[in-house]
């Protein structure tokens, strides 16, 4: 993870090519501790990605490892996830996600908790995670937020992904074009003249009309843990890991 802030402006980039981005308790940390050390002096966040892969959810090799070790029973504590995406929710700053190329499962929950998503063109935005057991348990709360209940039901149900364009009809997306850095740059120019104290005070007050985070939390995370807690689902990882197979084809 990469970390530039200017002018009030805190720019965060996900930067764990080996994985394709995906999501652990370390970047969850760190991006906390950033968040801690900015928060009372930025006025945006911005979080990006790679330019072909914006973020592919949890980290599956992590996983798979645990398997090694005996701690296949033990799922990961969603719950800082969860809470790194209120923070981006409802903090006192604009959030911004700065979509390129693909964000999936986790990488939705990040552009879905943000304030503002800008996607170049390319991105895609999809929910793998009944391929294998699993359900964007704590990606749902964010989603359902941004493009309604049904539409977040159909993207977890097909695990298809969508385009930028069809995200954008969808109310995920904000505004996306072939050049995401030139629109991402406009919003900046714009926004950078918001006042601290300004969006503080509008933020806590958009928090106050909505608490569907805050009472989905508790079930989120227990749905979270269930699918990952559970052998087989973690069996049908580990295979597609280290033999590039789904969990219904063949051996």
């Amino acid at each position: 993870m990469t970390v530039q802030f200017d002018d009030g402006i805190c720019r965060i980039r996900i930067d764990r090519p080996d994985t394709g981005n995906a999501i652990d308790a370390r970047l969850v940390d760190e991006m906390d501790s950033v968040l801690d050390e900015y928060e009372a002096s930025t006025r945006i966040v911005v979080i990006e990605g790679l330019p072909d892969k914006f973020c592919v959810g949890a980290d599956f090799m992590q996983l798979d490892a645990r398997l090694t070790t005996g701690d296949s029973l033990k799922a990961p504590d969603p719950a800082p996830l969860y809470d790194l995406w209120t923070r981006l929710a409802t903090g006192p700053y604009v959030s911004i996600a700065h979509v390129q190329g693909r964000a999936n499962a986790g990488g939705v929950g990040f552009a879905a908790a943000c304030d503002v998503v800008v996607a170049a063109q390319t991105s895609s935005f999809s929910l793998s995670e009944l391929l294998f057991g699993l359900m964007p348990a704590c990606v749902l709360p964010f989603l359902i937020r941004r493009v309604g209940f049904a539409r977040a039901h159909y993207m977890t149900l097909t695990t298809q992904p969508i385009g930028a364009a069809q995200a954008r009809e969808w109310g995920l997306v904000d505004v996306c074009g072939a050049d995401s850095r030139d629109l991402l740059r406009r919003d900046l120019l714009r926004l950078r003249h918001l006042k601290k104290d300004a969006i503080t005070r509008y933020k806590r007050y958009m928090a106050s009309l909505d608490d569907s985070l805050a009472m989905s939390r508790a079930p989120a995370v227990a749905a979270n843990l269930e699918v990952f807690g559970d052998a087989d689902n973690l069996q049908g990882i580990s295979r597609y890991v280290n033999a590039g197979k789904l969990p219904w084809e063949p051996d």
